[in-house]
Order: structure tokens, then C-alpha cells, then sequence
């Protein structure tokens, strides 16, 4: 673009309202990033469900905006010369939600997000500008249920093969991925520029006869190489990704990122972050939890910063995704002391896989995975099994160390923990040798006595070896017998995964492990099964079609999971840069039990033709507090005078906190607000009557109320998840918070009466965002 295009432009941006509040500095580094190109008529601007890449404004001519892909269907607006677009999913990171075509011969600048992400939160005029628009294009989304299904339709299209892609057009990604292990390094390199490229292997029995397996583009290599420690072999792998015949990338400073699978993140740590000096800190403390797993992975981050030494570096932990289980889920029955003091509890660990198969198998049923019930079986010479209710694990196999729950390859699984006093008292092993026994010598090449190996172990069955046959049996046993418990603890299944080397490649061993639950909705369609070859990034239904839960199989891919958090971190970092979120302070309001209330429970309560009287205002505009009260009967008690908030919904909610819980007798699940299925009811006794729901009672996810204007200050999507840090007589970071955006809400945070208490929250209380937890995929 040319010095004279670039002044032609600024004067065109000028004459509209949204670009006459920002300074010329700012504006001029918009116009240095963007592009300008011409449509001709009935030419694609931008299509519907593709990634919100660009922030567009016509310079000259007019377009039309339709709700799909056709010419024929009802034209939703007509943007002229001036107008901008974009705007939705700079807020919310949905994929775009309409077809813009030239209707006639146009130009359009296009502006990548994440400039505009950038510049957009310091401009408060700006902001207030563009809010507004925002405002009025989200409120009739809300109101145009068409456009809303257009939505999930771009989502059910989105491109299901495993890819890489940029966020933005703004940069390319190129994100290193590096695992270590007590002998190995295992490295996947993924350049958003070359998404099918492949540079990916492992260096294994570092130390010693060290080998190194590659795999490239070009084809796969095996060769012996000199690795005596982790610094040697890290030499190779990066001296091998800029190799100027078969490299990745041309020098190491092209390399925008470094993801590091780090094993044990504690309590600390339920989402990925960027490394500093705390993070290290606290990498080292949970080194005591796992020994064996992070002063190694540490090594790695220590290496990086002196051969990489100005490339950021994220932490992706095993552990992050199961922080969301509960506490009756994650303590031992041990005085509580122990927990306290040393942190010992259930951890769980292959979080990274079963976050990433998860969310396949959502886009896969083309559902929210905050709307479903999953159970996710990673299945290989290591083995966990976690429990999913709505995008939360609530339980998962492994504890404090990746050696509790399933029978594993070498490892054995559960067991009576007296065994190992007997062990030492009795047998006068030593703690060391009963280490190295649970952990080494036990599992299916324990029971075996031939191999830790499955496929080595079915030839052998198939041969009638007996211990061989025994180990399945005990390896199946223990799958389906947690497969039961947990859908006992979620209620209701949706979907149960086998993911890991085991679970995506043996049929038999998915077959054995869902026979005898067809009372319990799995059943196996055993061709569809045995055919299964399932590609990386995809998902197959080895179901029945008259199952009424679905049983997939997805390709795990943990490093693909570690590049897309590194990038998540790092493009969050960057378009935080120019706007702290942490000096924006939340308000924060304490939500005690409530109940919202359909219109014909109201009558049945208070009377035929009674409507809900005002008695309050709230702080969210057009909510209110009722002079209402009704009382909550459960199987084991009651909650006497709950207040009613109005005005009344289309579907009857009660919220109530995990004290309550227990006077009831209920196990409410944690739920967005308006996430009803499968939550319990109860019975509620008005005035004139009562009724009895059959579902509706939730504890209420933390939540934040966010105005758009607010989300572009905060840096925010909606359906984000943030830690949100509260100062005060006792500090903490609450996780797991969700942001919620609309233009009817105001900045606000909610949590129930046990959260506040345990914060020692008064009515003045604020909080700062943190970091983003996660994101959607």
C-alpha cells in the first residue's frame, strides 16, 4: 500500500463515527496491518462459520448480509459505504455468523482482529462507539432465533481434521511442543503457515544407547545418535528443526513459542500459563507430588530459556483440566490436616488428552461440550478414565500420582493400601522395592508374566496362554467397572470415548469393556467396531444405531492440545499488552439461594392470575427481588422463606449453594445458569399451593455479567473461562469463573454464600481478572 492509498484511507475512516476516535498514531498502525481489496458483484466477502479473522469496513459501494449461504434467503441488512462488520466475533470468537456479498462493485478494508483487539480497549470513545454497535447487533441476535441457528450451524461445519491456524491474519504461529521424560524427549513443531507439514519424534534412552525417531514431510528416520543428557539431545532436535535441507524453519528466533508438558501443577494451576519466575517456583514445590516427572520437565524450561532465550515458554499441566472435580471427588478420607499442610489429595492426570477428546467428541454430536455427559477412556500402557458433566470433570481414575485406578501397562492400579504395609512388614521389601513394583514390575506385564505390550498379549491369548487371557480379563474388568460407577456419578451419560493407544486401535478390548451394560444404553454395533480406522483429528461412532449412548473413538492428540494452549496464552498475552484486565476492578455480588419461576408455577404457587411483585431492584438492569417467598422440600430436609427473582423465565430454576445441598438431600450439579438437563428437583410449597419439578436445581456456576464495552476493556469472549483474583482479608484466585456477555448485563460477578464465606467477601468486595483459563476451540 502505497503513502497516497494509505492518506486516501485515513480520510475515508475518517468520516465515520467509530474511526473519528482514534488518534492518528493509533490509526495509522490499523491502516499498516490492513489490506484493502475489491469485490465484484455477488463476490464472497466474508462466508458464514468461517474463523473471525477480519475486522471490515466498506470504503466504497454496498453489500448485503445474508443469515446463510444462499442468494435466495431473506436478506438480513445492507451495509453501504461507512458500515463495518466484524464486530461480532471481536467480541465473542464465535465464527462468523452471516454471508456478506458485494451488492455491487465494492472495496473493503480489511483490519486483523487482533490490531483491532489491540488498539480498541485503551480508545474509551472508541469503545463506547463501537459497544453501542455492538450492543444493537447482539440484542437482535438474541431476538432473531433464525440467525441464532445459523450460529450452531457454522459450528456443526467447522472443519473437523486435526489443523494449526493463526488466530489472526496478523502473525503467523510456529509453536515448538516439547515433552520430557527421566530418559526422553519427545518435540512436535506446527506452523500455522504449513498446517499439514510434518516435524515431529522422540529421543529415547538418553543417557545411554541413545535413537532418534523422526518423522517429516519429507519421511520417517530412525538413527543412533550421541545424547548422554537433555541438554545434547535438545541441541539435536533444535540443530535438526533448522537444518537448511529437511529444517522446519529457517532460524530459531522464528519460532514464536514453546510449549512445555509439565506433569504436576498442584492446586495452584487449572489452566496453562505463561512461565516467569513464580511459575517456576511453583513447578519446583509440586516437584515433591511428582519426583520422577517435573524437575525434569523443568530441565526443559531451563534449557529452552538459555538456547531460545527470547522465546516466551507456556506450561500446559497434566493436572489442570480435573482442578474442576469437587472436593468429595478429589480427598482422601485421611485427617483432613494432611491436605491442608501437604497438599495430599486425588490430582488425576492425562488431563491434556482427555480435555482434547472431549471436545472432539462435543463437535463430533454437534453439541456444546458444556451440554453434555462424558466419560473418556485414555487407554494405553498408561490408563485414566475421567468423568465430564458439562465441560467439568467431576471424577477421574488416577490420584496424588498417576499409579491409583486402572490396571496399566507396568503399573498396578488400585489396591488395598494395607498391601504395602504387608509388603514391608511381612515380606521386608523396602520402600524402594515396593515403588519400583506397584510402578514397574506389575499391571498387565505383572499378571502376564510375558509383556506389558496389549497387542503381544492378545496374540498370546489367541495362542490360549492363560495369564496372558487373565490380564485382559482383570485390564476390561476394571475399565467397566469404573465406566458403571461414573455413570452413576454423572446421572445419565451422553457419550462414552476410547482414546490412547489401547482404546483407538483395539476393538476387542472396546468390545469386552462395554459388554454386559446394554441395560445401561452401550451397545456396540461390532462391525462398524471392527472396521473402526479412525484419522487424527476426526471421531468415529462405533455405536448401535439404537444406542442410547454414543460410543466414540478419537485420535488423542496431546501435543496439537499443547500447541493450540501455548497459542491460546501467548495471543491473550499479546492482546493484553496495551490494557491490563487486573486493573479493571469487578464488582463483585453475593447470590444467595433464589429461585427463578415459569409463568404457570407462579399461578400454581400464589394463585390464578397472580404475577411476581417488585420488591427490589438488582444490580443486572430489568432484574429484580420479589416480595415472593417459597420454601424447598427435599428427601431429607427443607429450606425454609427462598426469595423469588423476577421477572418470571420460560423454564422454573432454583439455585442454592452446597450447604443446602445437604439439607435438601440433593446432589445439585454445577451449572451455567439455564443449564437445566439432568439436574435434580424438588418440591416447592407456596402459598397456595405447590408443585413438584422434576428437574432445575443447580449450584450456579461463577459467573460474570460483562456489558460488550466491558468485554473489549477485559479482553473477553463470551463462554471464556477466567481466574478471577479477589484481595482482601483473605486472598485467593477463584477458577472455573465464566464470563457471559450481553448488552442487557452490567459488570458483575456472582458467587453463592459458601464461596463468599470461605473468601470472607463483604458487600464492597471486587476482583481482577487473572488469566484466561481457557477458550473455545
Amino acid at each position: 500500500m502505497t503513502d497516497t492509498q494509505k492518506q486516501e484511507i485515513q480520510s475515508l475512516l475518517m468520516e465515520i463515527p467509530l474511526f473519528q476516535k482514534f488518534r492518528a498514531d493509533s490509526l495509522e498502525r490499523l491502516i499498516q496491518y490492513s489490506t484493502v481489496q475489491e469485490f465484484g458483484p455477488g463476490e464472497r466477502i466474508i462466508g458464514y462459520g468461517r474463523p473471525g479473522e477480519v475486522f471490515g469496513v466498506i470504503l466504497t459501494g454496498s453489500a448485503e448480509v445474508f443469515p446463510g449461504e444462499g442468494d435466495t434467503q431473506q436478506k438480513l441488512a445492507t451495509f453501504v459505504a461507512g458500515s463495518y462488520f466484524g464486530e461480532m466475533s471481536l467480541l465473542t470468537g464465535e465464527p462468523t455468523t452471516a454471508n456478506v456479498k458485494a451488492a455491487e462493485a465494492c472495496r473493503c478494508l480489511l483490519i486483523p482482529q487482533e490490531s483491532m483487539a489491540r488498539e480498541i480497549p485503551t480508545n474509551v470513545k472508541a469503545l463506547t462507539e463501537l459497544a453501542r454497535t455492538l450492543s444493537e447487533r447482539l440484542t437482535k441476535r438474541e431476538e432473531n432465533e433464525d440467525e441464532q441457528a445459523v450460529v450452531e450451524s457454522a459450528r456443526r461445519n467447522a472443519r473437523s481434521k486435526r489443523e494449526f491456524r493463526p488466530t489472526s491474519m496478523l502473525s503467523v504461529s510456529r509453536i515448538l511442543v516439547l515433552n520430557l521424560g527421566s530418559s526422553s524427549l519427545k518435540y512436535d513443531f506446527m506452523d500455522s503457515s504449513r498446517p499439514e507439514a510434518a516435524f515431529r519424534g522422540l529421543v529415547e534412552r538418553i543417557g545411554g544407547d541413545a535413537v532418534h525417531r523422526a518423522e517429516r514431510s519429507d519421511g520417517d528416520t530412525k538413527t543412533t545418535v550421541a545424547a548422554p543428557d537433555h541438554e545434547a539431545a535438545l541441541r539435536l532436535v533444535l540443530d535438526d528443526l533448522t537444518h537448511p535441507d529437511h529444517g522446519a524453519v529457517a532460524a530459531l528466533d522464528k519460532v514464536t513459542g514453546v510449549g512445555h508438558r509439565v506433569v504436576h501443577g498442584g492446586d495452584r494451576y487449572s489452566a496453562s500459563v505463561l512461565i516467569d519466575d513464580d511459575v517456576i517456583t511453583e513447578i519446583k514445590k509440586a516437584g515433591a507430588l511428582a519426583p520422577l516427572h517435573n524437575p525434569v520437565n523443568l530441565k526443559g524450561i531451563e534449557l529452552c530459556a538459555e538456547l531460545l532465550p527470547n522465546v516466551p515458554q507456556v506450561a500446559v499441566f497434566d493436572t489442570a483440566f480435573h482442578q474442576s472435580m469437587p472436593k468429595h471427588a478429589f480427598l482422601y478420607a485421611l485427617p483432613y490436616e494432611l491436605y491442608e499442610k501437604h497438599q495430599i489429595r486425588r490430582y488425576g492426570f492425562h488431563g491434556t488428552s482427555h480435555k482434547y477428546v472431549s471436545m472432539k467428541a462435543a463437535a463430533h454430536l454437534q453439541r456444546s461440550h458444556r451440554k453434555l455427559k462424558l466419560i473418556t477412556c485414555h487407554l494405553g500402557n498408561g490408563a485414566s478414565i475421567a468423568a465430564i458433566d458439562h465441560g467439568r470433570v467431576i471424577d477421574t481414575t488416577m490420584g496424588l500420582t498417576p499409579l491409583e485406578g486402572l490396571v496399566m501397562g507396568t503399573r498396578s492400579g488400585d489396591v488395598d493400601p494395607g498391601l504395602v504395609l504387608h509388603l514391608c512388614n511381612s515380606l521386608g521389601m523396602t520402600t524402594i522395592e515396593v515403588d519400583r513394583l506397584l510402578n514397574k514390575e506389575s499391571g498387565l506385564k505383572g499378571l502376564s508374566g510375558l509383556s506389558n505390550d496389549m497387542r503381544e498379549l492378545v496374540d498370546a491369548a489367541d495362542e490360549g496362554h492363560p495369564r496372558a487371557l487373565l490380564a485382559i480379563s482383570v485390564f476390561c474388568y476394571r475399565i467397566k467397572k469404573y465406566i458403571g460407577s461414573y455413570m452413576a456419578a454423572l446421572g445419565g451419560l451422553d457419550a462414552l470415548v476410547f482414546t490412547g493407544g489401547i482404546g483407538e486401535h483395539s476393538a476387542w478390548i472396546r468390545s469386552r469393556a462395554c459388554q454386559g451394560m446394554v441395560h445401561m444404553g452401550l451397545i456396540v454395533d461390532e462391525s462398524k467396531n471392527q472396521e473402526a480406522t479412525v484419522a487424527p483429528g476426526a471421531a468415529e461412532d462405533v455405536s448401535d444405531p439404537d444406542s442410547p449412548v454414543r460410543i466414540l473413538v478419537v485420535p488423542t492428540d496431546e501435543e496439537g492440545m499443547i500447541a493450540r494452549d501455548t497459542e491460546s496464552v501467548l495471543r491473550h498475552q499479546h492482546v493484553t499488552e496495551s490494557v491490563n484486565p487486573a486493573e479493571v476492578h469487578i464488582p463483585i455480588g453475593i447470590s444467595a439461594h433464589h429461585i427463578h419461576l415459569q409463568p404457570d408455577h407462579v399461578e400454581a404457587l400464589f394463585g390464578k392470575g397472580h404475577t411476581l411483585t417488585e420488591r427490589s431492584p438488582l444490580a443486572q438492569p430489568g432484574q429484580f427481588a420479589c416480595e415472593e417467598r417459597v420454601n424447598l422440600i427435599g428427601p431429607k430436609g427443607r429450606v425454609e422463606r427462598v426469595r423469588i427473582l423476577g421477572p418470571a423465565r420460560k423454564q422454573t430454576q432454583v439455585e442454592i449453594s452446597r450447604t443446602e445441598e445437604f439439607k435438601l438431600g440433593i446432589d445439585a450439579p454445577i451449572r451455567a445458569s439455564g443449564d437445566l438437563a439432568g439436574s435434580p428437583g424438588l418440591v416447592l410449597e407456596g402459598s397456595e399451593g405447590t408443585i413438584d419439578i422434576d428437574e432445575g436445581v443447580i449450584c450456579a456456576m461463577r459467573h460474570i455479567h460483562v456489558h460488550p464495552a466491558d468485554a473489549l476493556r477485559l479482553a473477553v469472549r463470551d463462554k471464556d473461562i477466567v481466574r478471577v483474583r479477589v484481595e482482601g482479608e483473605r486472598s485467593l484466585i477463584f477458577g472455573d469463573v465464566l464470563v457471559r456477555i450481553s448488552p442487557k448485563y452490567k459488570l458483575e460477578m456472582h458467587v453463592d454464600t459458601d464461596e463468599a464465606n470461605a473468601a470472607e467477601l463483604g458487600r464492597d468486595a471486587t476482583g481482577a481478572i487473572d488469566s484466561l483459563q481457557s477458550r473455545r476451540l
